[in-house]
This record gives C-alpha cells, sequence and structure tokens, in this order.
C-alpha cells in the first residue's frame, strides 16, 4: 500500500506529493519549491525522481534542487519543450532555473522507488500536460481538481482538449484517490457526481 505525503506550498505555489511503499524511498509529484526536499528529509524519504505533471512555474520551482542532488525529472515530451520557453516564463516575475528533463509519454509506465506510475496524457490546461497512476492513487496536477477542472486559458492551453481529458479520467474503472495539483483531495467517484465543469456519465 503506498503512504501520500502532502507538501503544501509556502505561499503561491502547486501542491507536491512524496510518494512511498517502503517508507525509505520516494516519487516526488510536482516539485514545487525547494523546501520540498527538506521536507522529504524530514520524513526520512530519500528521493528517487521527480515526476512533473506539466511545466508551469508553480509546479517545478524546487526541480532544480532535486537536479543538483542527483535526482532526475521527468515531464511529458511536449511539456518538456515548452516549459523554458517565454510563453512560459512569462507568466512568473520570478526567473526558474533552467535544468534538465527526461521524457515521458502517454500510455507508458514508469517505475520509481518500486512503484509503478502509468502516465495518462491529459492535455489541456497545457499541450503536454500528464496525469500519473499508482495502485489507488491518481496525481492530477491542473487538470482535475475537488469540484473544478483547470484553467485552458494559458499558452497551449485548449478547453476543448481539457475537456476531453477530464472525461478520460472519468473512463478509468473503479474507483480513485485523486490528489490534485491545488486545494484539496478528492475521489474520482466523487468528482463523476458532482462537477459542475465536467460531469460523468453515470451522474
Amino acid at each position: 500500500m503506498l503512504k501520500v505525503y502532502k507538501i503544501y506550498p509556502s505561499g503561491f505555489a502547486s501542491n507536491s506529493y512524496a510518494v512511498t511503499k517502503d517508507g525509505k524511498t520516494c516519487a516526488v509529484i510536482d516539485c514545487a519549491q525547494e523546501r520540498v526536499w527538506d521536507k522529504c528529509a524530514e520524513l526520512g524519504l530519500v528521493p528517487e525522481a521527480v515526476l512533473l505533471t506539466h511545466g508551469h512555474y508553480d509546479h517545478i520551482g524546487g526541480c532544480a534542487r532535486f537536479i543538483r542532488c542527483g535526482v532526475p525529472v521527468y515531464a511529458g515530451e511536449e511539456e518538456a519543450e515548452n516549459m523554458f520557453t517565454p510563453p512560459y516564463t512569462s507568466l512568473s516575475w520570478q526567473k526558474t532555473e533552467k535544468f534538465p528533463v527526461r521524457t515521458l509519454r502517454g500510455g507508458q509506465t514508469v517505475t520509481v522507488a518500486d512503484i509503478d506510475f502509468k502516465v495518462i496524457s491529459t492535455p489541456g490546461h497545457t499541450s503536454g500536460g500528464v496525469c500519473y497512476l499508482a495502485e489507488d492513487c491518481l496525481f492530477t496536477g491542473d487538470t482535475l481538481f475537488c469540484r473544478s477542472i483547470g484553467r485552458s486559458d494559458l499558452p497551449t492551453g485548449s478547453y476543448s482538449q481539457l475537456v476531453t481529458s477530464v472525461k478520460k479520467l472519468y473512463a478509468l474503472p473503479g474507483d480513485y484517490k485523486v490528489y490534485c495539483g491545488h486545494e484539496e483531495d478528492t475521489t474520482l467517484s466523487y468528482e463523476r457526481k458532482n462537477n459542475a465543469f465536467v460531469r460523468g456519465e453515470d451522474a
């Protein structure tokens, strides 16, 4: 069984998550700030990789520190190409330190800290955004929130793609705990029935 530690941001940034199976090593989902490294240390966890849902500044602010400590960072192929371009970097007045990014594709499974993460391509909030599915946990970044969905009016965003991506998540069999990029956690069954922005077929 996986243990998920939610690391709330200090100021404006995304939620970050440290996910562990053995209580010793972990995968980090969306490394928003450098303090995520310190929080992992406090938890006694050694990060083996960072998995990004997308490349907006509020999700990647701590990645350079992980790279300096020898921890690789992964993102979707298109997102890796976009995250250091002016349309993305201009969203923040803070300069984001550039770092190398390894790439993933939708449908791929990446194993980190002995945890298998299925990569789900979910464009819409950004063109290269992905979600990660591991056991009964779904990490949705800014695609799906509790009772809401992500913005589609930022660079490379698309409302129609976002709706399609949310419906793709709804179509996953069974139920999952949903760990969102902002605000509180939810479940996929709850969102299928209660999300007013995109309703599930069983609503």
